[in-house]
């Protein structure tokens, strides 16, 4: 069980600080324990998550140590995914096992893609563009929690540890 102050993951929401764990009658007047959530990157958002549900994706956001650890493993990564073109469903799938290292691979996989198409002068489908948008707020929301920066450094951040290895 998570406790209050605990800072998570939750689904596809991203980073949520647990404000609480509050007993309270939402469905059917049973009370329940739920978790108060509220999302780090989302304003005027709150989330009342029962803790005894598996429905919806909930651990503990990496340390700072496997923060630099990933980070430290990007050109290696990069270097390793394959060149495949993924369809909306293996987007999803990879965006689902809610693992840092997946969303390294999803959004350098769409970057590379991007890359290409602007070489071309053509501009990246819709899908990649959601999907990579999609992934980066997880990843760079993850990381900047983490490592105690403002989300918008992450980028800069990263550049500055691997540099273009």
């Amino acid at each position: 069980m998570f406790q209050k102050g605990d800072k998570i993951v939750y689904g596809q929401t991203g980073v949520c600080i647990v404000e609480d764990v509050v007993e309270k009658a939402l469905i059917k007047n049973e009370k329940k324990l739920y978790y108060l959530l509220k999302p780090l990157f989302q304003q005027n958002n709150v989330i009342y998550a029962p803790v005894d549900s598996d429905k919806v994706f909930m651990r503990h956001v990496i340390t700072k140590e496997q923060a630099e650890e990933l980070i430290s493993l990007i050109p290696d990564i990069k270097e390793q995914m394959g060149k495949s073109d993924l369809s909306p469903e293996e987007y999803r799938a990879e965006l689902c096992t809610h693992d840092c290292r997946d969303l390294v691979e999803l959004t350098a996989q769409i970057y590379e893609k991007k890359k290409t198409a602007r070489a071309l002068k053509k501009k990246l489908g819709f899908s990649d563009e959601k999907y990579m948008r999609l992934a980066e707020n997880l990843l760079f929301g993850e990381l900047s929690t983490a490592l105690d920066i403002p989300i918008e450094s992450v980028p800069d951040y990263i550049e500055q540890k691997i540099g273009d290895k």
